[in-house]
């Protein structure tokens, strides 16, 4: 016997137009900069060591919200004058996964920052099919849901990760205008 998860998503009226984040304009530099001092401190506090390279694999991640593939990874850091080989970048990614810094969207093969750095937490992700920008939202009553529907097929789960495809409110609107 299989589990069946429905989520039923609906449509409705926000007091508040503006999207979240990545979709509303915002000060990308001070999101990169919260997420690296995010980083140092897990890392500090796990005692684990956040190299150079780990810190730059990390800041090139966050530097845009499109989740990046280890080989667009590898071939930013050549550009940046690095010799590093495919083994560094995925040994570099492991860690920021180990360390809650980073997640994997399985679908596209490619990683994205944690908004919840360090936090133990399951990922919903909204990803823009168009932009190809992605969202980390909190659901707790779908995690709750999940959780309650494992337990009663006396399933274990080790991780559960939500990925929605679509498209987020700018291309949207840019479609409406086409």
């Amino acid at each position: 016997m299989g589990i069946v998860i429905m989520l039923q998503i609906s449509t409705q009226t926000q007091t508040m137009s503006t999207p979240s984040l990545p979709y509303r304009p915002h000060n990308h530099k001070r999101c990169v900069q919260q997420a690296m001092s995010d980083a140092r401190d897990v890392c500090r506090r796990a005692n684990a060591r956040l190299t150079p390279i780990r810190e730059r694999v990390l800041e090139l991640v966050w530097q845009s919200h499109k989740p990046l593939g280890a080989y667009e990874l590898l071939a930013s850091l050549a550009k940046e004058g690095h010799n590093a080989a495919p083994p560094t970048v995925y040994r570099a990614l492991d860690f920021l996964l180990q360390h809650g810094l980073v997640h994997r969207i399985a679908s596209l093969n490619a990683f994205t920052g944690c908004s919840h750095a360090g936090e133990q937490h399951t990922g919903l992700f909204l990803i823009c099919d168009q932009c190809q920008n992605v969202l980390e939202l909190e659901a707790p009553a779908v995690f709750q849901a999940v959780d309650s529907l494992t337990k009663a097929e006396g399933f274990q789960p080790h991780d559960a990760t939500i990925e929605v495809s679509g498209r987020c409110p700018a291309c949207l609107d840019n479609s409406r205008r086409d």
